[in-house]
């Protein structure tokens, strides 16, 4: 019989994750400096990036290996 380490796998999950939003946070930082310049409103980059930024807290709630796989930085 399998048995999964839910806290392992939540701990691979986050390090996945972390992967997929760097380049997603990198990207938004640029366009928060763009706008910044331009005096456009940044409400919605600085919500982006706070959602990139608590994406792993999800890990913690899961309670299904599926449910961490279904776990997307990117969407």
């Amino acid at each position: 019989m399998i048995t999964i380490n839910m806290n392992k796998a939540k701990e691979i999950t986050k390090a996945r994750l972390r992967q997929e939003r760097k380049p997603l946070l990198e990207a938004q930082d640029v366009a928060f400096q763009r706008a910044l310049e331009a005096g456009a409103d940044t409400t919605a980059i600085v919500a982006e990036k706070q959602r990139l930024r608590d994406i792993t807290q999800l890990a913690d709630s899961a309670t299904t290996t599926d449910e961490l796989k279904a776990l997307k930085a990117g969407e």
